[in-house]
Parts: structure tokens; C-alpha cells; sequence
């Protein structure tokens, strides 16, 4: 009987081993991204199939949201491991917003590394005869979902030009693609979109109607301050977009939990660097990319991992 014993308890011992072994085969990465008609989107689709094949033992989703704020929430909550987030969302929820979506101070976030801008891009139809911001005035203007890094961004803006949502005719709260096939059905005059250059959306608009890129008025930079700084949508970026646009531009970041192990969070920070090329082939944005400014200027901590990557690197 004792000698049946211990082969029960050696039998459970090799079956506890085998169950370690399978929990980490299965390490998880959900990566979180935002609408499917923006850029976080493939460029998050890209990082999961960088990840699901460099990094051994993990599984990978990708999983569209309504992008910043809800991101950031859900890496709190434990539901996502890394995620795009806008700068400015990011220093939000690390001080506990609650206007801007936050309910308490999000002290779970940590930096995997800062990655490309995001262009604030004011696009009317041209037939709408909107040629500047002040002409927003009374007319329509979608300012993107709900509490998103593009309406929080669009709230600030309008705050910094002494404006309100007030001073429009109607107010949408709608994601990139809707706000689009609106102004395509001549039912909202304009959008106003945080996002890479060369955005789908946007994109798909110019091909199927004459726009208006509306330049973003000198000096709000300067007056909103850090992470928004003064940029340009260079000529050409959209059909029909003759000359360059002054805007806005905020740097967004990859965001992971304090929760995530020091190595999944290392191997996150290489792979993503040793690839930018694939992250390149899924949308340009990604060659804004820079290793050398990655982790400079972030409004949380590292995580331990991201920043041992950089230290190898000679860049901390």
C-alpha cells in the first residue's frame, strides 16, 4: 500500500511538473489596439505576429477597442498585457483623471517604450466651405468616440483656442469609419482625428470626395505644453492635399502592467525593435519609430524589463 502510495505521489509530482511546463507554453499576450479603421490597429495585428513568433511559449490576440482611455483601463484591470495609448491619456490615468475617464489613479501602467506621433488631422468636405478652425462654428464636427484619446485631445484643443463644443452646430462622438461615411452621406461637415499620417479613414475620404485639411492654429502647442508639440502633415499625405498643414502632434506610447514578468516584458521591448521592419510594412506610421527616443519622456515608470533592454542597449 505504501509503495502504491509513492508512486501516486511521484505520478502527481511529474503531473505538477508537466502542468507548470503547460501554463508557461501558455502565456498569454492580448494586445490591445482600438478601431479597425485607424492605425493602432495593424500595427497591433503586426506586433502579435511578431510576438507569436519570436517569442517562444506565448499565444498572442489582437483585440479592437475603442482605443486609449479603454485600453488603459482594461491593462489595469488585468485584461490586456500591452497596449496603444496616446501620451497625454497615459499621463491622465497615471494621475487619476476623472474627466478624462479615469477613476482613480491607474498605478498598474508601465512603459514598454514611447513609439511614433499622432498627427491631429482636421479633415472637412470641401463643399462644406470650412477653410480654418474658427469656421468649425456652428457646423458639425465628429470629435471621435467617447472619453478616446482623440476626443480628450479634441477637448483640449478647443479649450486651448478659448472654444467649446458649444460653438458647434452638433457634436458626434463617433470612431474614425463612422465619422467618414457620415461626411460621405453629406450628414457631418467635418472630423477631427488623432491618428498616424496616412490613416485608412482618411484616406478612404479623399479618394471619394474633395477635402479640406484644416491647419490646427499656431501657438495651441505651445499654450497645452508637453506631450503636444507643433508638427506638420506634410503635402501630398492625402488626395487632393496640396500644400502642408500645421497641426499638432502627441507621441503615443506601448503601454504593459506592472503584473507582466520582467522577462515577457523584456522579450516585448526586443522583438519589437528587432522587427520595426514588419511593423513599417503594416502602416508607415511605424517609421517614426526610434530607438533612441523610446525612453525619453514618458509620464510613468519603465517597466523593470523594457528598461533592461534599453540599458543593454546603452541608451539609459
Amino acid at each position: 500500500m505504501q509503495k502504491f502510495a509513492r508512486k501516486l505521489v511521484a505520478a502527481g509530482a511529474v503531473a505538477l511538473v508537466f502542468a507548470a511546463g503547460a501554463a508557461k507554453a501558455d502565456q498569454f499576450i492580448n494586445v490591445l489596439t482600438g478601431g479597425t479603421s485607424g492605425v493602432y490597429y495593424p500595427l497591433g495585428v503586426a506586433l502579435s505576429e511578431i510576438y507569436g513568433k519570436n517569442i517562444e511559449g506565448v499565444r498572442t490576440q489582437v483585440q479592437a477597442t475603442k482605443a486609449s482611455v479603454e485600453n488603459l483601463n482594461l491593462i489595469q484591470q488585468g485584461k490586456g498585457e500591452i497596449a496603444f495609448a496616446l501620451g497625454d491619456s497615459v499621463k491622465a490615468a497615471w494621475e487619476g483623471n476623472a474627466d478624462a475617464g479615469f477613476s482613480g489613479k491607474l498605478d498598474k501602467l508601465r512603459a514598454i517604450a514611447a513609439i511614433y506621433p499622432n498627427y491631429i488631422q482636421v479633415v472637412a468636405s470641401q463643399e462644406s466651405g470650412i477653410k480654418e478652425f474658427a469656421d468649425l462654428k456652428g457646423r458639425s464636427l465628429s470629435v471621435g468616440a467617447p472619453k478616446s484619446g482623440t476626443e480628450l485631445n479634441a477637448r483640449a484643443i478647443f479649450g486651448a483656442l478659448g472654444m467649446s463644443y458649444e460653438d458647434l452646430g452638433k457634436t458626434e462622438y463617433l470612431p474614425f469609419g463612422e465619422s467618414v461615411e457620415l461626411i460621405k452621406n453629406r450628414q457631418l461637415d467635418a472630423t477631427l482625428q488623432s491618428a498616424g499620417l496616412g490613416v485608412a479613414s482618411i484616406k478612404d475620404l479623399a479618394v471619394s470626395l474633395p477635402i479640406t485639411v484644416v491647419a490646427v492654429p499656431a501657438g495651441v502647442a505651445e499654450k497645452l505644453g508637453a506631450p503636444f508639440q507643433a508638427a506638420t502633415i506634410p503635402a501630398g499625405t492625402y488626395e487632393g492635399q496640396a500644400a502642408d498643414v500645421p497641426t499638432l502632434a502627441i507621441t503615443n506610447i506601448l503601454v504593459t502592467s506592472a503584473d507582466v514578468s520582467d522577462e515577457i516584458a523584456y522579450q516585448m521591448t526586443k522583438q519589437l525593435f528587432d522587427h520595426l521592419d514588419t511593423m513599417v510594412a503594416a502602416h508607415k506610421a511605424a517609421s517614426a519609430i526610434k530607438i533612441e527616443e523610446a525612453a525619453k519622456g514618458l509620464p510613468i515608470p519603465l517597466h523593470p524589463g523594457a528598461e533592461r533592454f534599453f540599458k543593454e542597449k546603452g541608451l539609459m
